[in-house]
This record gives C-alpha cells, structure tokens and sequence, in this order.
C-alpha cells in the first residue's frame, strides 16, 4: 500500500512548536492507504452499475423484531437497518482495507502525531433530509448525546472524547485523553451523524417510532412494525457523485421483512416473497433448498468468502451468579457441551470451532507465548496462573460421536466435586449449604432448541437443575439488559482491527453498566491493562502481540463455551441481482450496498411465471 496523507509542520499557540500535522482525504489506524485524493471508486465497485429495482430479504443479523426506530440507545428493539441507510457519517470504510476510512461528510481528517486531537473539514454542500445543512454543531450533538444517552457500546467508545467543539460550521475538533489509541479517530469517523435540530421535538433517550431524520442516501417510507420495514432512495441526496458512493446505493428500495419463526421465513422465500437470506441455519441450508424455485435454477445458493474475523459466537457464563464465579464450574460446564457430535449430527459438518475469540486471524492465541507476546504476559507474571506461561493456549476439548460422551462428563463431575457442588440421593447436585445447583438458559431463537436442548440434556445428566426456554425477542432483551440469564448464547462481531471496543464486551468499566455487551460481567485488571495496550498500539505487529496476549488471558479464565464458525456466508438469492466480479473480502453486509437489480433476468422469471412483477 502507499502512504497518501499530508503531514505539516505547523507551529500555533495551543500546539507546541512545530507539531507534526496529519491533513488527509483519508485515515488508517497505521496509516497506509490503498487510494490517493484523485480516487474515482473503490476497485470493488461498479460505477456502471444500472439503478432501480428493490432489494427484498430477510431481517439482518437474524434480529426476530423491532419495536424503535431508535438504533442509538438502550431502550426498545431497534431496527438495525435505521443505522445502516438513513445516516452518513464523517468518513466510510473501503471494504477492502482492514481499517481504512475515506471522507463522506468530512472532506479533510486533520490530526497531530501524539493523537491529542483529531479535526474534520466538512462538505459545504451536506444536507439532511429536510435540506437543513449539515453542520459541526451536529457533529458535537451527536457524540454528546451518545456518550450521555447512548448505548453503554458508545459510552465505552467514547470515553478518551475530552470533548467536542464546532470551531465553525464545517470544522469540528475532539480533544482526545492520552492513551486513546490511533483506532479512537475511527471510531468517531465512523459514527452516524444525527440532526440536532430534529432532537428538539423527539427525546433522544427514548424508544420511539418517529420516521428518524438523516442525511443518508436513502429514508424510511413504510414501516409496518413489527413485521417490515422499507427504504428508498433520496432523490435529493446530496453526495451520490462522491467518488466512496461511486457503483454504490444502487437500489431504488430496500425492503426488509420480519420472522420471529425462520422456518415461516424460508417458506416465505421460497414463495418469492423477497428475494434475498443469508441462512444461518446449516440444516436448512443442507436440506431446506429444494423448494421448486430452486429446483428450476430460479433460486441460487452462493458461500460468500469473509475475510474477517469470525463472530466471537458461543455460550457465554455471567458471572454475577455467584454459581459461575468458580472456574471449575465454568470448567465443568464447557466440558458438557459436546461439539464434535453437535457439528456432525446437527451441523452436517460444515463449521469449524471457535476455540479464540479473534478467531481466522493472526491475532489468535496459539501454543506456549514466547517472544513479545511472552514479554507482554512477564509484565503481569504475578497476577496470571502460570499454566498461562507453560501450557498452549486453552483449546475446549472436542467431544465425541455419541451426544454424552462419557469422559468429558466424568471430567465435569469430577470439576463440580472439587468445586463442592455433590450429588445428593435426589440426583441434584447441592452445595454444602444445601442450595440447588439451578441455571437459566434463555433464548429468542426457536432454532437453537435443537442445539442446546441436547446440551442441557448433558447438564441434567450431571445433576444441574438446568432450564433452556424460549421466550419472546422483547422479553429476551429486557432479561440480557438485566443480566437476568446464567447462560446466553450470543454472537459479537469482531473488528479487524481491535481496538476501544474491547472495553464495551470484556472491559470493568462495562461489567455493572446495565446493557452492556459485557455478558459475562468480566472485571478483571490485567484483561483492562491488555485491552489497552490494543488501543494503544502503534504499529500492527504491537496490535497483533497485545491482541494474542489478550486472547490467551481470556481464554484462560474459561468465561465461555466456544462455539462454531464457517469463515463465509450462506447467501440464497432469486437470480435477479447483478454482483461485482470481484467483491471485496471484508464486510459481506456493507457489500450489498454494490450489488444492483438485474432487471432482464427479473424479466425473464416474471414471464416464465416465477416472480410476479412490480419491482
């Protein structure tokens, strides 16, 4: 790659003499990009691409329902597609970079080389929806409403954000805490830029389902809560001639529509009732395609390489029960989930196991540490075990052919023994003080019934008076926002480049914050000091020592079961849709955005009685 920004000796009052100024069109935590200021799209985009049509599927993420158009807060089930169309922010990711960011609404990022603050030079022409300018006092509003009245996600984001200022309309300034990290300058281009204006009437801190105001390309036109929701296009978007929208937003619409029961949502996909679904059930995927739309070549099923990290997907222990603080239970528990039958039996042998969690990448924990990672770790040698300086890193063990595999389980009770947890004549395991080994293992997801029930069986067998049970997405997320759960499986993407997130999913700050993504209620100093060495690294071979040394603490501690992943996506389209010949490896999700509506091949399944018409 090549080095493109600018960088300025500047002498000023509030700098010291002769700092080192970094003016670019672009920004990449380390500081290489792949495209100069003259750039005219993204290699991966069509710039050619035909316009029109709509691009009909199934809910993302598998999120069964919303009841907010508010994406920002705590409060409510948003509907997360309000934060992919509707909103623009300062700069956007190039899908084909690990961590590069390009100028949307910032037509210029300025920064020192101690990261003390970072600048944006917005566009003169930026407007919202209602053709109000987009403005620094936005920006400002925007990061201050997020850190107050965010999700805690954002508030763990923002913490090094000292603060916020327009300097004028089109430039805005954050005064960074030192110690912030490279990667905080991203995470702030990055955000969703909100009208303030708009907040004047509407509360920001609460669930509501306003049609939300952005300066995006496209708006809510219908919402039909909580089945569907749907999007179309500005006409009057102001940056469609950028060059990083160039082959991009091609769509006239996007239509999404709601499932809490996926097996009523296949149906309604094979029906043509919309026209794309990313499958994330292996069984459906293996015996579920043989519909008669697809047996006639109308339907095509594409594995779509991700060259990200996989989810961070598993069975995660909240430790806040005082049950899972003990490790040998936690212990106990990962021996009972049995993988290798779940994977062949259920699975049909399509995933691979999660055993890190910065799994596919190089950022991965593996055997004994040695070189920096292992001078990392000798820092905190007197807090670690030191099975963590002599050992591989932790590897759940595997499991067998048959659902209770009888050493793993004899492994477990011998854990749950040692821990004081015994069973009594009753077959329930007690403590010495009489009290019942009980676990809550609620879902929203009917389809997981067909893993865990398996596994809970497993528990049973040891004498744990467990409980897997399905209840409905809003009463699911009121409990997780409680951390009223013992054991939740949940998936959390992971970057490719990690940085102040971490603090959000395993950091102290976040274990009490109500609604957090720390699930397992993790507080522990040495993993805070290593998610800061991340934050702070300055080259990608510190990034990767720190993110490993982290790895192989956490894993240490046994705070989840690990689960599965396939390193790809399972897309099932209606073959109406044109495709870029060479997509780009990261962020299948934002690549759809290049995709665009085939309007002959649409044609040709309206007259052979396929589809029938109207998009």
């Amino acid at each position: 790659m090549m080095k493109f920004p600018l960088t300025l000796a500047l002498a000023a009052s509030a700098l010291p003499a002769f700092a080192d100024i970094t003016v670019s069109h672009g920004y990449s935590t380390f500081g290489d990009l792949k495209y100069g200021p003259d750039f005219t799209h993204f290699d991966y985009a069509n710039p050619d691409a035909p316009q029109g049509g709509t691009m009909s599927q199934r809910q993302l993420f598998g999120t069964p329902t919303f009841d907010s158009l508010n994406a920002f807060i705590i409060k409510g089930d948003g509907a997360p597609e309000v934060s992919v169309h509707i909103y623009d922010s300062l700069m956007v990711r190039a899908n084909d970079e690990p961590d590069a960011l390009y100028g949307l609404i910032a037509e210029t990022i300025e920064y020192p080389a101690d990261l003390s603050y970072v600048a944006f030079n917005m566009r003169p022409e930026a407007r919202f929806h209602d053709g109000a300018p987009v403005t620094a006092q936005d920006v400002v509003f925007t990061i201050n409403a997020l850190k107050t009245e965010g999700h805690p996600y954002y508030r763990n984001l923002l913490a090094d954000v000292i603060s916020a200022e327009a300097e004028s309309d089109l430039r805005v300034r954050f005064d960074l805490a030192p110690g912030g990290g490279s990667g905080l300058l991203g995470s702030i281009a990055e955000l969703a830029i909100l009208p303030e204006h708009f907040y004047d009437t509407v509360p920001f801190g609460e669930s509501w389902m306003d049609i939300p105001l952005g300066s995006g390309p496209y708006e809510v036109t219908q919402v039909d809560a909580p089945r569907a929701i749907t999007f179309c296009k500005n006409p009057d978007y102001w940056a469609a001639d950028l060059p990083v929208n160039a082959g991009r937003n091609n769509f006239e619409c996007f239509n999404y529509e709601y499932f809490v029961d996926d097996t009523v949502g296949l149906e309604a996909f094979a029906a043509g009732a919309y026209h794309m679904r990313v499958e994330y059930r292996s069984a459906s995927w293996a015996t579920g395609y043989d519909f008669p739309a697809a047996q006639a070549g109308w339907v095509k099923q594409m594995l779509i390489p991700d060259g990200r990290p996989a989810n961070a997907q598993g069975i995660w222990f909240n430790m806040r029960n005082p049950v899972l603080q003990d490790i040998r239970v936690r212990q106990a528990l990962e021996y009972a989930f049995n993988y290798e039958w779940t994977n062949e039996t259920i699975f049909y042998g399509t995933y691979t196991r999660t055993d890190s969690f910065f799994e596919n990448t190089d950022m991965q924990a593996t055997g004994i540490p040695e070189g920096a990672e292992l001078a990392l770790l000798n820092v905190f040698r007197d807090q670690l075990p030191p099975e963590i300086f002599s050992e591989p890193a932790h590897i759940p063990n595997p499991g067998g052919p048959r659902p209770r595999d009888r050493d793993d389980l004899r492994a477990a009770a011998e854990l749950l023994d040692a821990a004081g947890w015994t069973v009594g004549d009753d077959g329930i395991r007690r403590n010495a003080a009489g009290d019942m080994m009980n676990l809550e293992f609620p879902d929203s997801s009917r389809s997981l019934e067909r893993i865990m029930i398996p596994y809970t069986e497993n528990l049973k067998a040891l004498g744990i008076d467990v409980t897997f049970e399905v209840i409905d997405p809003s009463s699911w997320t009121q409990r997780r926002q409680a951390f009223d759960f013992d054991l939740s499986s949940t998936a959390w993407s992971v970057q490719t480049t990690p940085g102040a997130e971490l603090r959000a999913f395993y950091g102290s700050a976040a274990a009490q914050a109500e609604g957090s993504n720390n699930l397992t209620g993790l507080a522990d100093p040495v993993v805070d000091a290593l998610i800061e060495r991340v934050v702070m690294a300055n080259t990608r071979e510190e990034l990767t020592t720190a993110v490993r040394a982290l790895d192989r603490v956490l894993r240490s501690k046994h705070i989840w079961i690990g689960g599965w992943n396939l390193g790809a996506h399972r897309v099932a389209v209606w073959d109406i849709f044109g495709i870029p010949q060479e997509p780009a490896p990261y962020d299948f999700f934002r690549n759809v955005d290049f995709w665009w509506f085939n309007r002959e091949n649409y044609a040709r399944l309206v007259a052979e009685g396929a589809l029938s018409g109207g998009l």
